[in-house]
């Protein structure tokens, strides 16, 4: 699953687009470097982000998705955002999937999942991004995740959710040392039986781990995407889709 994000601040520069013809060169790259999905957002989840309005979110993602179902028809196209009214909106012009960070805080994004037959990707986090990173109290972080995923998953059975993906929410309301934690035992989510989304992608467990930056954070990204791969993740979230291909190609021969 490649990144694209129709924002200006999220965390990795490198990721961002601003216009459609942007847009359009950046997944064109992406579709060559063997990405199977792309995931457009238009709102950026780095811890403290400023908030935006919906009228805003809408505005940058809906031109984009229209333009990539035009140009990409075949190409499974998912929604980053956690508002139900963005969601709708992005499926009808022309969204695959759903992909919300907040596990389903809006609480009409089940239903609209439903409605549309789509796939749902449910994260964990707590909190929103402007306060995530004060919420990461845990006494179990494991057995809680574990809770969370239970009680979510029922509510969208009952919904008539069709699919859905579990994705543990790397750097959302956890410390480095939790992330890790979380990856070391990734394999105990497969208990639920749905596919795993990993979204590890220089993020800052591993760029303050090598007290470097996001934009030399690639190696150990890979690194880690391969331990995912290892530990039973059937999707890879990522700005680098090459390498990402290669570390699937690979881990596909053991």
């Amino acid at each position: 699953m490649g990144i694209l994000n129709v924002t200006p601040d999220s965390f990795y520069s490198g990721s961002r687009v601003t216009d459609c013809d942007t847009a359009m060169r950046t997944v064109e790259a992406m579709v060559t470097a063997g990405a199977d999905m792309v995931d457009v957002g238009g709102y950026s989840s780095r811890p403290g982000a400023d908030e935006i309005p919906e009228t805003a979110e809408l505005k940058r993602v809906v031109p984009v998705i229209e333009a990539l179902r035009k140009n990409f028809p075949t190409l499974i196209l998912s929604i980053d955002t956690f508002r139900s009214e963005v969601a709708e909106a992005a499926l009808y012009a022309g969204a695959d999937m759903i992909n919300d960070i907040t596990g389903g805080a809006d609480e009409r994004m089940y239903a609209v999942a439903a409605h549309a037959h789509a796939p749902y990707v449910l994260m964990h986090m707590r909190g929103t991004p402007q306060t995530m990173n004060q919420l990461t109290n845990y006494e179990d972080l494991n057995r809680e995740m574990v809770d969370f995923f239970a009680l979510r998953l029922e509510k969208i059975r009952q919904a008539g959710v069709p699919d859905v993906v579990l994705d543990p929410g790397f750097g959302f309301a956890k410390t480095a040392a939790q992330n890790f934690k979380l990856l070391g035992n990734l394999e105990r989510l497969l208990v639920f039986e749905k596919p795993l989304l990993v979204g590890l992608s220089r993020k800052s467990m591993i760029w303050r781990t090598l007290q470097t930056n996001p934009d030399e954070a690639l190696t150990g990204t890979i690194a880690l995407n391969t331990v995912a791969i290892l530990k039973g993740a059937s999707i890879l979230r990522v700005h680098d889709v090459k390498p990402a291909r290669e570390v699937i190609t690979l881990m596909s021969q053991l």
